[in-house]
């Protein structure tokens, strides 16, 4: 048995623990290894790991000092898989994103200021930068506050990120099929890679409302099995050849908002219907709503012209998500986007991984 120090944390609606790189093997299949045994991969309820038995609270968060002259630190991201042991490395998280900045700060990889520090973070995932603005009152990070998300309980210290290049994180094109529509099993999608892949669905198109609850929609085996198909297609003709085994791209169902909102989500992890909607999720569908002739700016298209303002509130499951855009220049592709979330930690110490665990690499 050995120890390996971390910090369990609740980043936005998400949950993990996260891990100085420093303090795991360097072997990417060792650390995999390691990273399914502490969570308890393969088991519904990851009964004998830290993992909560579901996509949301099976995340790592790794982070190390950064070399690039343009980050102060670098995060890996790992969603490991709940039933089975594998971990993927391929997206980003945005949730657990705004973990990161304070757990830097308190492990001392960047300089706290008064009272707000705004820490670089370079995700290794995708390549793409973002800003987190950390409450650092007297040069403390502050958890508490008054700021309250959607799908978590309470409140807590604001942590604002904005992610500053995130088109074509992937695939190197916002749009990667070339067109703002396609067609796949004869439904009609926009293919859309901004700080994630995604495939936006009109939900009247799949014969859903988009109002539907997480659990009816993974319940209802036909539509599911045929948005996997539509999927499956979409990730070939994206680029990422057989998506089978892979977490992108995710498929989202989109339709009217009835909340006062701008557009309402159902957005797919891509196997489970989100409780909520994961931020780079949010980043990507709020572009999406002012390219002309996407999905999403059709769904929308009737909305009162004064409607259509940098400002997107997106309607989900457990509320709303609120993102900002910022137009730098002619080009959609260098749109920034930022949203305000919060994090707190929840414990620190060492979490205990058997030595069989390394066998496994091997």
């Amino acid at each position: 048995m050995f120890n390996i120090p971390c910090v369990l944390m609740r980043g936005g609606t998400s949950k993990g623990p996260v891990i100085l790189a420093s303090d795991l093997p360097v072997d990417v299949q060792e650390r995999d290894a390691v990273l399914l045994s502490l969570m308890g991969a393969g088991h519904e309820l990851e009964i004998d790991g830290i993992g909560g038995g579901s996509p949301q609270t099976s995340k790592v968060a790794i982070v190390s000092p950064s070399d690039s002259p343009d980050a102060d630190i670098d995060y890996l991201f790992a969603q490991v898989m709940v039933k089975e042991r594998r971990v993927d490395t391929t997206p980003n998280c945005g949730n657990m994103l705004c973990a990161v900045g304070p757990f830097a700060i308190e492990k001392g990889l960047v300089t706290p200021k008064n009272p707000v520090t705004t820490v670089r973070i370079r995700n290794l995932n995708t390549g793409t930068f973002v800003d987190a603005e950390v409450q650092t009152p007297d040069y403390q990070v502050s958890y508490e506050g008054d700021t309250q998300i959607d799908g978590v309980p309470g409140t807590a210290a604001p942590v604002g990120l904005t992610f500053l290049n995130s088109a074509g994180c992937k695939t190197g094109k916002l749009l990667p099929t070339g067109n703002t529509t396609d067609v796949f099993d004869g439904v009609e999608v926009t293919c859309i890679d901004m700080a994630m892949p995604m495939i936006l669905i009109d939900a009247h198109q799949m014969d859903k409302t988009g109002s539907e609850s997480p659990a009816d929609l993974d319940s209802d085996l036909a539509f599911m099995q045929r948005l996997e198909k539509i999927r499956l297609k979409a990730g070939e003709v994206m680029g990422f050849g057989d998506v089978t085994n892979k977490v992108i791209p995710k498929p989202v169902l989109l339709s009217k908002p009835t909340a006062g909102g701008t557009i309402k989500v159902r957005y797919f992890m891509p196997h489970n219907c989100h409780k909520s909607l994961a931020i780079t999720g949010s980043i990507g569908i709020s572009t999406a709503t002012i390219i002309e002739g996407s999905v999403a700016h059709k769904i929308i298209s009737d909305l009162p012209k004064d409607a259509f303002t940098n400002i997107v509130n997106i309607e989900h499951p457990s509320g709303k998500i609120t993102v900002s855009l910022l137009k730098c220049g002619n080009k959609i592709e260098n749109t920034r986007a930022s949203v305000i979330r919060t994090t707190r930690k929840l414990f620190e110490g060492n979490v205990c991984v058997p030595e069989i665990a390394l066998a496994e690499a091997i």
